[in-house]
């Protein structure tokens, strides 16, 4: 739009050519893909408040299977046998690197009694810190005991794994069919000429509808009442936003250019070189079955880009075929008229001796 747009053009002819650049004729086809990624971010968040981390990590991957299933329903895409087993193999190699290295053990009366299993404070200052921290989870606490309940869910919220389950899976489903939906549209779109970042302004508007009434009317409108809608913003939360906007003009690079299982080993192999960083700035430390896992998706990355054996075709020899009887004399039927023009006209020899008494 800027190259085709004088340098000296107003804002209100550059609104104008934007608003119309959004809203063609085909803008409508985004609304689909732009609801399912809202309800499938609203889903993961109910998936995550239900589920334990390990298990939402490890479920959630299954996306990438779903994905596969809808290029070949969706797109006419053909995968080979090795394929199909490199996905099935990403998937079990994400799931080992996200599975946690460590398991908390229940508490016994051994350890309860084990002095060095205990944080004791060292001063007055970290006594009013661990005393501020303990009252925090007690604000709606009263004599009565109005409130007891919602304080309880604070301190250990009540978790229902069928729910999480659901919502993982049909996240999954929703992943699959809004990623290949949306690459259907890109590449099989009448206007070509719709540059991605028109696209990208298309999905935004559409999804603003389901994002404002799912996240903002049904579920936090009440608090967002009360503390308003940027309560809570901080640098660090709008640092995320950027990211995450970022993030998703990268997809869509990728998406457009490539396809959605492309996008999907890409992801599986930021995974990893998320942890390496996490190695460097924080203190993450390198387990067995991140190790493991980094080679299996490696090798299911390597096997799903290995080229596929070229079979030699079918041999074709209908233009080495003639369509008329050549009577032509070949070499060798030369060689035959010359012995018959000199009398062989017999297979059996004569003897030296016969041909003596013939001339007697």
């Amino acid at each position: 739009m800027s190259k085709t747009l004088p340098s000296n053009t107003t804002v209100a002819t550059l609104f104008h050519a934007l608003t119309t650049a959004v809203f063609t004729n085909e803008s409508w086809k985004l609304a689909i893909p732009a609801m399912l990624y809202t309800l499938q971010n609203t889903l993961q968040y109910l998936a995550v408040s239900n589920l334990d981390a390990a298990t939402f990590q490890v479920t959630y991957q299954l996306k990438i299977l779903t994905t596969a299933m809808f290029s070949v329903l969706m797109l006419g895409r053909s995968l080979s046998t090795r394929k199909w087993l490199s996905l099935l193999v990403l998937v079990i190699g994400v799931s080992i690197v996200q599975l946690p290295g460590t398991t908390a053990e229940p508490a016994t009366m051994h350890s309860l009694r084990d002095p060095d299993s205990k944080i004791w404070p060292r001063s007055l200052e970290e006594l009013r810190d661990l005393g501020s921290h303990a009252a925090a989870r007690l604000t709606r606490r009263s004599g009565s005991y109005e409130g007891i309940k919602e304080d309880r869910n604070m301190v250990a919220p009540e978790m229902n794994s069928s729910v999480g389950l659901t919502a993982v899976l049909v996240a999954c489903a929703l992943s699959g069919l809004a990623g290949v939906s949306f690459e259907k549209i890109l590449k099989e779109s009448t206007s070509r000429n719709t540059s991605l970042w028109v696209r990208n302004c298309q999905m935004s508007f559409w999804s603003l509808f389901p994002a404002l009434f799912l996240g903002v009317f049904w579920k936090d409108g009440e608090v967002i009442a009360k503390t308003g809608f940027f309560a809570g913003y901080n640098w660090v939360v709008w640092a995320a936003i950027v990211f995450q906007a970022m993030g998703g003009v990268i997809v869509a690079l990728v998406i457009n250019y490539a396809d959605n299982i492309a996008k999907n080993f890409a992801t599986s192999i930021s995974i990893i070189i998320s942890c390496i960083v996490s190695m460097a700035l924080f203190d993450f430390k390198v387990t067995g079955s991140f190790f493991v896992g980094t080679l299996v998706v490696l090798f299911a990355t390597y096997l799903y880009t290995k080229p596929e054996p070229v079979l030699p075709g079918a041999v074709s020899i209908a233009s080495l075929e003639k369509t008329t009887i050549d009577r032509r004399p070949t070499p060798r039927d030369r060689q035959s008229d010359g012995a018959r023009t000199r009398g062989d006209s017999t297979s059996r020899s004569v003897t030296p001796s016969i041909e003596r008494k013939r001339h007697a």
